[in-house]
């Protein structure tokens, strides 16, 4: 197909991309523009666009449109920070280009309300790992499982049907968190063509309790197996890593600023300095894709410290 594209497709994924079947540069060229005018202004623009947003765009709207069930259910797992979020926004602005109407929901919108997170806190006292949210055994399992079962429910036959999905306000008490009442949930109405499912932590699996050299990453690293539960119900995955997992801290102190820019609450600088650094051991432990996501449903893309798509290390599936 022929388009008046002015860039150079050397970017670590367009192999994955072209891998999948012949490009619409034409349709290529539409979205950059969509996004030079939505992302103005934006620090490294050319490369975020060419290189990141429209590869995770192209592979995810390729592998819907081949899918045999709908809706298709994508796992997306991008560092705290990273800018996964503003990602999925513009995917779900963007699959209307190609007949697709997407859903995305977060795993950290299945967190334990706030009680529970205490109780798990005094349950293990003296575990930075489980003081606060963020590691696996802070989230409600069967939570997420019910959120994910109905939102896969909502296929071509389901018109009409909604699912609710649950919401967390990560700004309650004092930026430490709590799930919001049911009346304050959303609702997804059927039938999505895809439904992403966001986290950072989502796809980890555990590892052997011997190459544990932190004894506090012991529980956490049980936990992860519950996980798993949530992992059977996605179809397909995208990763998005750090080259160095201390990126992570920068990154996360930054979007926490920009939160009380716009006037939400939030926690000080050296209070989120210290909540990030406890997640640093598990980006040097674990990451990857569920083992049982095919690998033509996969996409790896690796990010630099100015969370631009890096040549260096690559990408893979």
């Amino acid at each position: 197909m022929t388009s008046s594209r002015t860039f150079a497709p050397t970017g670590p994924a367009f192999a994955d991309v072209e891998a999948l079947g012949p490009v619409d540069w034409t349709r290529w060229d539409s979205a950059a523009r969509y996004l030079e005018q939505s992302l103005t202004g934006a620090d490294h623009l050319d490369r975020r666009i060419h290189h990141l947003y429209l590869p995770v765009l192209f592979t995810l709207a390729a592998w819907t449109q081949s899918a045999t069930q709908r809706p298709l259910m994508v796992g997306l797992q991008a560092p705290q920070g990273g800018g996964k979020t503003t990602l999925v926004n513009y995917l779900l602005e963007l699959l209307p280009h190609f007949g697709l109407r997407g859903a995305a929901v977060s795993i950290d919108d299945f967190y334990l309300p706030r009680a529970g997170q205490l109780a798990l806190a005094a349950a293990h006292p003296g575990n930075p790992y489980l003081e606060h949210r963020g590691y696996p055994g802070t989230h409600d399992i069967e939570l997420g499982v019910r959120t994910l079962e109905a939102l896969r429910g909502l296929g071509a036959d389901a018109a009409g049907r909604s699912a609710l999905v649950p919401v967390y306000d990560k700004s309650a008490h004092g930026g430490r968190g709590d799930r919001t009442p049911e009346d304050k949930w959303r609702r997804v109405d059927a039938p999505p063509d895809v439904v992403i499912l966001e986290g950072w932590m989502l796809g980890y699996s555990p590892v052997p309790e011997a190459s544990l050299q932190d004894r506090d990453l012991v529980e956490p690293n049980r936990a992860l197996a519950a996980y798993a539960r949530w992992h059977q119900l996605l179809d397909a995955f995208i990763v998005l890593r750090a080259r160095d997992p201390r990126y992570v801290l920068e990154w996360r102190v930054q979007a926490e600023e920009a939160m009380k820019a716009r006037g939400l609450p939030g926690l000080d600088r050296a209070a989120i300095e210290d909540y990030i650094r406890r997640f640093l051991p598990a980006y040097a432990t674990y990451g990857g894709a569920p083992a049982h996501i095919p690998q033509d449903r996969r996409l790896t893309i690796w990010l630099d410290q100015e969370r631009r798509a890096t040549e260096e290390l690559g990408a893979g599936r």
